[in-house]
């Protein structure tokens, strides 16, 4: 998956593939409020892409 692709809506799957972490993890995250996420339709949900990428930023400004 190509970074351009992260930066349109991802879905939960995607999101989980880009940092190595399981979709339940993405999940939690979504249900305290680490990330921002949308319902599309019943079943669809897709991932805001500026939370996406300070999920990723890590911890104290620190670069990994």
């Amino acid at each position: 998956m190509t970074d351009t692709a992260i930066t349109k809506w991802p879905t939960i799957r995607q999101a989980a593939e880009r940092y190595c972490i399981s979709e339940k993890t993405i999940r939690r995250r979504i249900t305290d409020g680490t990330l921002k996420a949308r319902r599309i339709g019943p079943r669809l949900i897709r991932l805001d892409p500026e939370s996406i990428a300070a999920f990723g930023n890590g911890i104290g400004g620190a670069i990994a």
